[in-house]
Parts: structure tokens; C-alpha cells; sequence
């Protein structure tokens, strides 16, 4: 028996050093080739690092929110043959949550494969909750499916890797009955319990980039509201028309064609500003960022040249993102390189918002909810469908009028849409 080690690897881009996020191995367990054991997070993008051997975890070189260095040890395996590493007699710098390691030349024990596997599926009667700050692992189908049972899934009992829960083991959860102890508190019950959550991985990358905006750019908002009537009608119309062919529609491709169109006329807000080298470089290209909300945190995956798609496309790459994005699966260079950002929060949008710009941009725009109201057209009271377009600026580039002008010129595309396709 031997030892490898896998050490932090070279992610690219000048990359120096990386965040660890998660384990999805803890000593002891026996993991496969190419089984990932942990997710890494550089600036622009979270990366998981999988195992090129076969073997038992032995030690993991980390904590959860500890920042490693490209070529540090990530973690060591007990390996069939010689292994890539032999240990030699002095204090291992590994954190080890086991029994010390064998040194060299003294042969490791062999693996005990029926000891090593997955505990057996059994849920107690009396649920122990985990431990304050101890996140369940399970995916983004069984949360969903926890939340609408009205189940805590810090009181489930996970039999998948790493302890992740699986839908078996909500099954078992559901089928049995539990103490007190794994029951939702009454709303009138008084609580004294807390709970501290570190600021690690994605959130902690947000909050940085969050502070370093606000601390940095000017901002200003501008909001405005807009007659959605026509252009909610023209898209109700295309998609009965080509939705099985096509696809079907959002409003959200009718705002990248009403920024790329409007964005003509006002180059100086498709642009980006380095304030260290004080030079603003507006694009020719309309790199649109898409503000996504996953279970992890806000990401901004790029729809590349938008004004050379047309609805659909524009349409399909959103809903690829989107969905890459939630996933954590968008690559770094699905992350980076955006020109002006679009915000919206759905059904959830209220009325006015003032969204922070994403740096190096200098322009954000926010969508709000689309409403159903009574409004004076030509003396008389109708009812029409409107929403607001609440927008952020950086003041030290895009002046208040421009700013102004330019969402009035998305207005105005949007409320008389055939003009979206005019050139």
C-alpha cells in the first residue's frame, strides 16, 4: 500500500490561491477514480476537484472557508502500490481527523472494504439535529421536495456521501414517527435558540464584491415605468404561434433586444470603467450579464453578443445559463467578461428597487413585477399591464441625463415593440 497526494491544482488565469468550499469525502471513507472530493472557489467561479486514484482518505488538507495556496497538499489517500508520495518521520502539516498516519517504512494497513461502505439506511426514532452551522448536503430536487413537506432537513438522516440526503431517506424520515425533538416549533412557542453561519465560498465572494462596489462606484438610481401591454400581447402571439417550434418566450429576451437597440445611442453606458488606470472602454459588443439567484448565492452568467441573436436564441442561451448557473456548472468564462447587467426577480420584483452596480460595469437594470392597473390614456381610464425598470448607475461615468434618456429609449422600444425590429 502507498500514498498519494493531490495537491491544489493550477486552475489558470495567474491563479495564486482558492478558496476551499466544500468536502464531499471525509477520512475514512473509500472513494473512486474520478469521484470529486471537493469544491474549490476562485474569483469568477466554483471548481470542483476530483480524485485521479482509487483509495481510502487518510487526511484532508483544509477547513471549509480556509484559503489554500496553488500546489498546497488538498488531501492524501491510501492507493494500491507505491503511490506519488512516501512520508517520512516529522509532524505531518496535514490536518488529520483520525488517528495519526502511518509513517514510511511501516506499511499501512489494508483497507477493510465491508467496514468502509456507506452506513446502512436506518433512521432513529429520536432525531438529533446537527450541529449549529452544519449545512445539510442534499440537491436542489430534495430540498424542494422538503420544503413543501414542511421538513427541516437538519433533522433527516442523510445515507448518501459525505452524509447527503437522498430521497430514500426523506421516504424513511416520513414513514416513521418522530419525538418532539423533530418537529417544527409551534408559531407560538418561544424560542431561544441561535444559529452562526460562516461566511464562506460563493457568499462570501458576494459579500466582498458587494462591499467593494458600493465602497467604490457613485451610485445613482433611476427608475421609470413602462406600458407592457403591447409587447406582453406580441409575445403571448409569437409563443402560440412558435412555442412548440421555437420555444417559448419570456419578456426577458424583449429587454436584451430593447437594451441592444436602445445601447446604439448610447455607447458610454455599455461600458467599463478601471478606476485604478482611469480609463473607461465602451464595447461594441453587448456582453449581458443575467443576474441569477441559485441555491448558493446571486451569480451573473454572460449572454455573449446579444445583439447578434435573435429572440429565440437570445431566449434558449438565457434559460442555458440560468440553468448551468443554478447547477453550479458555469464555467469561469460563462462567469466573467459582461458589459451591462439585467436584474429582475420574477413575480417577486415589488415595486422599485435600487440594484448595485457589478463592477467593472458602470450600468445595472432592474426589472420590476408586471402589474395589472388603471391608467388615463386620451381622457379615458383603462386598464393596462405595467412594470417599472428601476436602474443603477455609476455617476462617475454615465450622467444623470444620459442615464435618463437611455431608459427612456428602452421605454419606448418596449411600449411600441414593432420598433424593436426596425433598422
Amino acid at each position: 500500500m502507498g500514498t498519494h497526494v493531490i495537491k491544489m491544482p493550477d486552475i489558470g488565469e495567474g491563479i495564486a490561491q482558492v478558496e476551499l468550499v466544500e468536502w464531499f469525502v471525509k477520512v475514512g471513507d473509500v472513494i473512486a477514480e474520478d469521484q470529486v472530493v471537493a469544491d474549490v472557489m476562485t474569483d469568477k467561479a466554483t471548481v470542483e476537484i476530483p480524485s485521479p486514484v482509487s483509495g481510502k482518505v487518510l487526511a484532508l488538507g483544509g477547513k471549509p472557508g480556509e484559503v489554500m495556496a496553488v500546489g498546497s497538499e488538498l488531501i492524501r489517500i491510501e492507493v494500491e502500490g507505491s503511490g506519488n508520495h512516501v512520508d517520512v518521520p516529522q509532524a505531518n502539516p496535514v490536518e488529520a481527523h483520525s488517528a495519526a498516519e502511518p509513517q514510511a517504512p511501516a506499511p499501512a494497513k489494508a483497507p477493510q472494504p465491508a467496514a468502509l461502505q456507506a452506513p446502512e439506511h436506518h433512521v432513529e426514532a429520536a432525531i438529533v439535529p446537527r450541529q449549529p452551522g452544519d449545512k445539510p448536503l442534499a440537491s436542489p430536487a430534495v430540498r424542494k421536495r422538503a420544503l413543501d413537506a414542511g421538513i427541516e432537513l437538519r433533522y433527516v438522516h442523510g445515507s448518501g456521501p459525505a452524509g447527503r440526503i437522498l430521497h430514500e431517506d426523506l421516504d424513511a424520515f416520513m414513514s416513521k414517527p418522530h419525538s418532539a425533538a423533530g418537529q417544527a416549533p409551534s408559531g407560538y412557542a418561544k424560542r431561544t435558540d441561535s444559529e452562526q453561519v460562516q461566511v464562506i465560498g460563493l457568499r462570501r465572494k458576494i459579500a466582498q464584491r458587494m462591499q467593494d462596489a458600493k465602497r467604490r462606484v457613485a451610485h445613482f438610481s433611476y427608475v421609470e415605468e413602462i406600458d407592457v401591454t403591447a409587447v406582453e400581447a406580441l409575445r403571448q402571439q409569437l409563443n402560440a404561434k412558435h412555442g412548440n417550434t421555437r420555444g417559448k418566450l419570456t419578456l426577458l429576451p424583449f429587454l436584451v433586444r430593447a437594451l441592444v437597440v436602445a445601447l446604439r445611442d448610447f455607447p458610454q453606458i455599455n461600458a467599463t470603467y478601471d478606476d485604478e488606470a482611469q480609463v473607461i472602454t465602451r464595447h461594441g459588443a453587448v456582453h449581458v450579464g443575467i443576474a441569477t439567484q441559485g441555491d448558493n448565492g446571486l451569480m451573473v452568467p454572460v449572454l455573449r453578443h446579444a445583439e447578434a441573436a435573435s429572440l429565440w436564441a437570445n431566449a434558449s442561451e438565457i434559460s442555458r445559463l440560468a440553468n448551468a448557473a443554478r447547477s453550479n456548472k458555469a464555467s469561469r468564462e460563462e462567469l466573467s467578461g459582461s458589459t451591462i447587467t439585467l436584474t429582475s426577480l420574477g413575480a417577486l420584483g415589488g415595486i422599485v428597487s435600487t440594484p448595485v452596480v457589478n463592477t467593472p460595469e458602470v450600468a445595472i437594470v432592474g426589472v420590476n413585477r408586471i402589474v395589472e392597473r388603471p391608467v388615463v390614456i386620451d381622457g379615458q381610464i383603462v386598464v393596462r399591464k405595467m412594470m417599472n425598470l428601476s436602474s443603477s448607475f455609476d455617476h462617475r461615468v454615465v450622467d444623470g441625463m444620459d442615464a435618463a434618456q437611455f431608459i427612456q429609449a428602452v421605454r419606448g422600444l418596449l411600449e411600441q415593440p414593432a420598433c424593436l425590429f426596425l433598422e
